[in-house]
């Protein structure tokens, strides 16, 4: 399993979170299959999305894609996200 993530600053986080729900099922094709959300502590604007994908060529292509950008355009993205990539090695709930 791998991970993506995405971080960026939003106009106005309840019309992006809104825009951001609408596409679950786009990321559901994607190969993505679970994701949390985080909030900057200082800036509520400022957003980073971890995504749990099971396909990491397509989640790369997606992150890549005309039609992410397009969405982020909508949901009030302001500026290029920071997008990495991470091979999971553990995940464990305390």
């Amino acid at each position: 399993m791998a991970s993506m993530f995405i971080k960026h600053r939003v106009a106005d986080f309840d019309a992006w979170k809104k825009v951001f729900d609408e596409h679950e099922t786009t990321r559901r094709q994607e190969s993505m299959t679970a994701h949390s959300l985080h909030r900057d502590t200082d800036d509520p604007n400022l957003v980073t999305i971890a995504f749990r994908v099971s396909d990491l060529a397509r989640a790369r292509a997606f992150a890549e894609s005309d039609n992410l950008r397009e969405i982020m355009q909508r949901a009030g993205v302001e500026g290029p996200p920071d997008i990495w990539y991470t091979e999971d090695i553990e995940d464990k709930t305390y």
